[in-house]
C-alpha cells in the first residue's frame, strides 16, 4: 500500500500522522510542546525542542503503524503560523527562542507603522493588518535586540524562517555539520503571506515592505506553491530518504483538508480559538467587515485566496468553565451540563478574556454575563458560554457573507467544521440554527494533517487532482438548521447587544 506521513507542528504539541491512500488514519504520535513565557505578553518556543519533538514523533508513528521509510511515499508538514525563528546558517544554531504567534512584545513596531500611515500599504500589498501577531516585526524585534544579530544579518550569516522552513531545514540537512551546505531553506505561499512581507498578488517577496522594516532580503526563504518539491529527508533520520512534497500553515491546511478547494466554500476549526477561512478563489479581496485576507494553499504557481477571521476565546471557555468556576469536572462534561436546561434562560456570556477578535477587533473588551436572573444557575451559565462559540462564530461568518455580496459571489450553503469542539453536537446544531445553513462535520476530523498529506500527495502523483481529493471527503454528520430565520435574527441581535456591553467606560 501506499502511505503518507504528516507532521503536524502545532502550538502546544508535535504531532506525526501516517494516512493511507484514502485520507485514513493509519497511527498517530503526539508529544507535548514546552511554553516559554518570559514576562507578561511575551510566549517563546526553543526551536530544537521544536526539531526534536517533531522527528521522535515521526520515528515513533512509523513504529507504531509497523511500516519503514521505505513506506512513505512523500511527507507533508503543517504549522503553527507566525512563529518566527532564525538561527546562523553555519552553525545551525538558533540565535533567540522561537517567538511565538501569540507574542505581543513588537507591538510598539506596529504602533510606529501606525503613525507613520502605512496601514492601507500594508494590507494592499499582503491583505493583513498591521498587527504583532504576524512574524515582520517579530523578526525585527530579534535583529533589534540579539547581540550582534543585525550584523551577523547583514553579512548573510542567518536564515529567517516559520516553522516550516525550520523543519525542513533541518530533515533535509541542518541537522549535521557534513550535510549542512545542502540543507534546504524554503517555505510555502501561505506561510510566507502571513510574515507582513510578503506581496500575496506576485508571491514574492516586497522589497518595500522589508526596507521598511530594516530586514536584508538574505534571510529569507525561498517561496514554492504549497504542493511542491521541498527537497529530500536525510536518509540517516528515518531510514530512507523521503520527499517533502506538500507544505502549508495549519489553517490553510485544514481549509484543504475539508476539501474546499471553490470559490464560496468555508471551514471553521473550533480549538482553543476558532479559525474560519472563506476560499475567494483566485479574486483577492481586501474585506471591509474586519476579516483579514490571506494566501490559500495552492497547487500552482497562480495565487489563491482566502477571507480569514479569528476567534480568540473558542473552546477556550469550556476550560475556563472547568478550571475558573470548577463547574464542570473534564471538557468532556460541559454538553451534559447544558442540556440540563432547555435553553440558556437569557444568560448571555462573552468570553473577550483577552479582548475581541475579528469582526469586533476590541482589544478592550472584557469578558462579561450578562442577563442574570434569580433563577440562573450554574447550568445557564454553561449554556451560555457553550453558545458563545457558536455566537462569535457566526459573526464571523455574517462578516464573510457581507464581504462576499459585495463582489457579487453567491452565498455561501453550508460550513464545513472541524477541531476538538465540533464533536458537540449541542454546539453544531446551535451553530446551525444561528446560521441557517446546514454545518457538515466529516468523518475524518484530522483536517490539518490530512490537508498536508494530500498536498503531498498531488505533488507526488498519487492524486490526480482536487477533484479526486474532494471525491474521498465524507460527511460524519450534517446539522440542519431547526428554527425559524426570525428567532436566529432575534438571538444575534441580543449577543451584538451583549458584545456591547462588554467595553468598559473610561474611568474618570
Amino acid at each position: 500500500m501506499t502511505y503518507l506521513l504528516a507532521l503536524d507542528q502545532g502550538t502546544s504539541s508535535s504531532r506525526s500522522i501516517v494516512f493511507n491512500a484514502q485520507g485514513q488514519v493509519v497511527a498517530l504520535a503526539q508529544q507535548e510542546l514546552a511554553q516559554i513565557y518570559p514576562q507578561p505578553g511575551w510566549v517563546e518556543h526553543d526551536p530544537l525542542d521544536i526539531w526534536q519533538t517533531q522527528i521522535e514523533t515521526a520515528r515513533r508513528v512509523l513504529s507504531q503503524a509497523r511500516l519503514s521509510a521505505h513506506d512513505i511515499r512523500a511527507i507533508g508538514i503543517t504549522n503553527q503560523r507566525e512563529t518566527t525563528v532564525v538561527w546562523n546558517r553555519h552553525t545551525g544554531a538558533p540565535i533567540h527562542h522561537a517567538i511565538v504567534w501569540q507574542d505581543r512584545r513588537s507591538e510598539p513596531t506596529c504602533a510606529d507603522l501606525r503613525r507613520q500611515g502605512k496601514v492601507d500599504l500594508i494590507q494592499r500589498k499582503t491583505g493583513l493588518r498591521v498587527d504583532a501577531y504576524f512574524s515582520g516585526t517579530k523578526l525585527k524585534w530579534i535583529l533589534d535586540n540579539v547581540a550582534g544579530a543585525r550584523q551577523q544579518a547583514e553579512h548573510g550569516d542567518l536564515l529567517f524562517g516559520t516553522v516550516d522552513s525550520w523543519l525542513i531545514w533541518q530533515l533535509t540537512g541542518g541537522n549535521q555539520p557534513g550535510t549542512r551546505a545542502q540543507a534546504v531553506h524554503a517555505t510555502d505561499v501561505s506561510n510566507a503571506s502571513r510574515t507582513m512581507l510578503f506581496n500575496v498578488h506576485n508571491n514574492q517577496w516586497d522589497a518595500e515592505l522589508m526596507d521598511l522594516l530594516e530586514i536584508p532580503a538574505s534571510l529569507m526563504p525561498q517561496v514554492h506553491p504549497s504542493s511542491a518539491d521541498f527537497g529530500l529527508v536525510q536518509a540517516e533520520l528515518l531510514g530512507h530518504a523521503i520527499p517533502i512534497a506538500g507544505v502549508a500553515g495549519d489553517q490553510q491546511s485544514a481549509l484543504f483538508g475539508q476539501a474546499c478547494f471553490k470559490a464560496g466554500m468555508v471551514k471553521n476549526t473550533y480549538g482553543t480559538g476558532c479559525f474560519m477561512l472563506m476560499h475567494t478563489g483566485h479574486r483577492f479581496q481586501t474585506s471591509s467587515n474586519g476579516l483579514i485576507t490571506t494566501s490559500a494553499a495552492q497547487t500552482t504557481a497562480r495565487p489563491e485566496f482566502a477571507l480569514e477571521g479569528s476567534v480568540f476565546v473558542g473552546g477556550a471557555v469550556v476550560q475556563w468553565l472547568r478550571d475558573g468556576l470548577h463547574a464542570i469536572p473534564s471538557s468532556a462534561d460541559v454538553q451534559l451540563l447544558a442540556e440540563s436546561v432547555p435553553d440558556s434562560g437569557g444568560v448571555m456570556v462573552v468570553p473577550a478574556f483577552t479582548g475581541l477578535g475579528a469582526p469586533y477587533w476590541k482589544p478592550e473588551a472584557r469578558g462579561s454575563i450578562l442577563g442574570l436572573s434569580r433563577g440562573s444557575t450554574l447550568a445557564h451559565i454553561a449554556r451560555a458560554a457553550l453558545e458563545s462559540i457558536a455566537f462569535q462564530s457566526a459573526a464571523l461568518l455574517q462578516a464573510m457573507q457581507r464581504d462576499a455580496a459585495q463582489a457579487g459571489s453567491a452565498a455561501v450553503k453550508e460550513l464545513r467544521v472541524d477541531g476538538g469542539a465540533s464533536v458537540n453536537d449541542l454546539l453544531m446544531q446551535f451553530q446551525a440554527d444561528l446560521l441557517g445553513i446546514p454545518v457538515v462535520r466529516p468523518v475524518i476530523t484530522e483536517t490539518t494533517a490530512l490537508g498536508a498529506a494530500y498536498l503531498a500527495g498531488l505533488s507526488t502523483g498519487i492524486f490526480r487532482s482536487t477533484d479526486e481529493i474532494g471525491g474521498l471527503w465524507q460527511a460524519e454528520r450534517r446539522f440542519e438548521p431547526s428554527v425559524a430565520p426570525s428567532h436566529a435574527a432575534e438571538l444575534m441581535a441580543r449577543w451584538e447587544h451583549a458584545v456591547r456591553q462588554t467595553v468598559l467606560a473610561p474611568e474618570r
